[in-house]
């Protein structure tokens, strides 16, 4: 977020917690982007605050959340002491969780996979409404298809990033016997290292697909780790993964930190992925 619209979206944070009487003595900017995460402190919440346009988004991430806690998956939970649900405040939703002290130690691939098989099982008891993998992607091959909304995206690379997206999510999900419930991003910024041991969060990307979807968002090594996992399709799914993301790094209105060196390095992930799995 700009620095105006991010004053008041920590504003909204502090002043949404403070009326449901928790204590707020400051606001440590923990995470800034198209949505802004907050450490409010001493009560040790977790404000997770994004604009308005987005509530729907925040309201199905609460609604997992609250589903995926009563079947204890390893994830980060909203706060016990609230009521769980988004607020609104001035122009932004606004989620409270329960803050975790981090682990500095970095999570080994034998426990990130352990931690992934208990979030798949628990996400298979799970009845929600959620989007095909395949519906996320074809959000993306529109932001890549219209050159007004990535003016800056090179012809070549336009092409790389439909053909991928286009070709290769449509091969992968032309099997869906074995889809189910799935994270959608649990990459490394998503899996926080707890004293609790490892937990999940930003649930909002919550869709339906193959584990390997989820997978080729971990480490390589991870999927090592996990039982009856297909490599050739990680791989695939990998290629998919950083077509999305170097989509979203092309929009004109996109506003991740050091977008310039993203879009040049997602671009470069895509060749590798699809190298790795004899499609370059």
């Amino acid at each position: 977020m700009e620095p105006s619209e991010l004053r008041r979206a920590v504003e909204a944070g502090r002043a949404t917690a403070s009326e449901l009487g928790l204590r707020v003595d400051d606001v440590v900017v923990v995470n800034n982007s198209d949505r802004v995460v907050l450490r409010l402190v001493p009560c040790d919440v977790l404000a997770r605050v994004a604009p308005a346009a987005h509530l729907a988004d925040s309201e199905f991430e609460v609604e997992v959340a609250r589903r995926l806690a009563a079947v204890h998956a390893p994830l980060a939970e909203l706060d016990p002491r609230l009521d769980r649900r988004v607020h609104v405040r001035d122009v932004f939703a606004i989620s409270l969780w329960t803050y975790y002290e981090p682990v500095e130690t970095e999570i080994a691939p034998a426990a990130y996979a352990d931690a992934l098989l208990r979030h798949h099982a628990a996400l298979r008891q799970v009845d929600l409404d959620a989007p095909h993998f395949t519906d996320r992607v074809a959000g993306a091959l529109r932001e890549v298809n219209d050159r007004e909304r990535s003016p800056e995206l090179p012809d070549a690379d336009r092409e790389l990033l439909s053909r991928t997206l286009r070709d290769l999510s449509a091969a992968i999900s032309a099997n869906k016997v074995g889809d189910q419930l799935l994270h959608g991003e649990p990459h490394p910024g998503n899996l926080l290292n707890t004293t609790k041991g490892p937990l999940f969060v930003d649930l909002a990307t919550c869709c339906r697909g193959p584990v390997e979807f989820d997978l080729a968002h971990a480490p390589d090594a991870v999927a090592q780790h996990y039982a009856g996992a297909d490599p050739d399709l990680v791989h695939r799914c990998r290629a998919v993964g950083w077509a999305m993301f170097s989509a979203w790094r092309w929009r004109r209105a996109d506003q991740m930190p050091d977008r310039d060196h993203w879009r040049t390095e997602g671009l470069d992930r895509v060749r590798a992925s699809l190298d790795r799995c004899g499609l370059g």
